[in-house]
């Protein structure tokens, strides 16, 4: 290490000021310190420092995002290999010639084959997103001569989560640049921006390529035109069509994700763990999680007393939403951005309380989007600001009548 950190520091010199690749100092300063712990040391007066900085906070949610990620791939393989089971046919692109070529076993019941089936699919999206969110993080910084930050890692993380798994890779790269610039960049970069920017990209390609991000035909890698006994829909649009959708099959596969769904967003239990790093280390906000919780469980069960003769989703029970759509990813990753939500602490609790609530209305009032997790938080960026403007006031004029007293 100590003859790569020699080598490090007699380049440096060309990309610090006054160097000749000094406008190119952001790109390298993202590798130097990605390799080593930066050896500057504070030189003004002592101050208060924690011990956590935005880059391990960004690596924290990063590990916190693998359980999904894990379960993307095996889900996205085992849906294929079930569907193709019941009478679906084999996509015709390069992924099912790579696959032919591995000489695995065609059984759903194959962990080993459902992974590498699914890793075809999730692993370009993955390497799409983050070359993509490379490319405009370093342009950005040099355009603007700051450091290179890591937000675009979890980005980068968090939107093949929320895709389909038959999506088009140069449809990935579009809306992964626009939700990086869009969402985040115009507002002067990480930390500036007031909506997650998975959030946008994923709202753009589900408003520009409705066709891709919605109906049937994305969520299962397979061709189920022509079978009459598989359907290829989500279990939220299911249960949108008919009461008994839920009644023919099993919570427990849905809590453990064994459903068609965006690629990360189906298994419950793997965001649980990441729940758990994000709870353990202080990175995600506990209040705003039981907010989105206790919202959820009161809209439901108002929403089932209310109830419906034409819309079956009046009907569903608070416990299958939580299993259902991307209601378990947005709880844990995306309702608590620490940069797109509130920041105080009673505030938080008020801001997932109403995603809770928005998000099951969404879901059950309008039937031509049976989602909701994903409008119902940038919803609630947008005003964020104004439930901490209001707890502020809350407590300065309870302070003031403390005093007076």
């Amino acid at each position: 290490m100590k003859f790569l950190r020699d080598i490090s520091d007699q380049i440096a010199p060309i990309f610090e000021k006054g160097g000749r690749l000094e406008k190119f100092y952001p790109a390298w300063e993202m590798i130097d310190s990605g390799n080593f712990t930066p050896g500057e040391v504070t030189k003004t007066s002592s101050h208060v420092r924690d011990g956590i900085d935005l880059k391990r906070l960004m690596i924290t949610v990063v590990i916190a995002l693998v359980p999904c990620a894990g379960m993307a791939m095996y889900n996205t393989g085992y849906q294929t290999l079930l569907a193709t089971a019941h009478g679906g046919l084999p996509l015709d692109d390069w992924r099912m010639v790579v696959w032919a070529a591995t000489g695995l076993a065609s059984d759903f019941n194959s962990p080993l084959s459902c992974i590498v089936l699914g890793s075809l699919f999730y692993l370009p999206v993955y390497a799409t997103v983050m070359a993509t969110g490379g490319a405009v993080e370093i342009t950005g910084a040099i355009v603007r001569g700051h450091e290179v930050n890591e937000g675009f890692l979890v980005t980068g993380m968090l939107l093949p989560l929320t895709l389909p798994a038959t999506i088009p890779l140069w449809m990935v790269a579009l809306g992964m640049a626009f939700g990086l610039i869009f969402g985040k960049e115009v507002f002067g970069g990480t930390g500036m921006n007031f909506l997650n920017p998975a959030l946008v990209a994923r709202a753009f390609l589900f408003f520009a390529y409705p066709a891709d991000m919605s109906g049937e035909s994305p969520w299962i890698a397979a061709n189920l035109s022509g079978v009459d006994s598989y359907t290829g829909a989500t279990l939220l649009a299911q249960a949108a069509e008919t009461s008994s959708a839920l009644a023919n099959y099993d919570w427990w596969d849905a809590f453990y994700g064994y459903i068609p769904g965006s690629m990360g967003e189906t298994s419950t239990v793997a965001c649980l763990m990441g729940c758990a790093l994000l709870l353990w280390t202080k990175v995600g906000s506990g209040k705003t999680m039981a907010g989105v919780v206790i919202g959820t469980i009161a809209m439901s069960l108002t929403l089932n007393l209310v109830g419906s003769d034409s819309n079956p989703l009046f009907a569903v029970p608070w416990y299958w939403h939580m299993v259902l759509g991307g209601w378990a990813l947005g709880a844990v990753f995306m309702a608590t951005d620490p940069v797109s939500s509130a920041f105080t602490d009673s505030g938080k609790f008020y801001y997932g309380l109403m995603i809770g609530i928005l998000c099951i209305l969404i879901r059950v009032i309008n039937p031509a989007y049976p989602e909701g997790m994903m409008l119902a938080i940038l919803f609630m960026n947008m005003f964020a600001p104004l439930i901490d403007h209001f707890v502020v006031q809350g407590n300065i004029k309870r302070r003031q009548a403390r005093s007076a007293a």
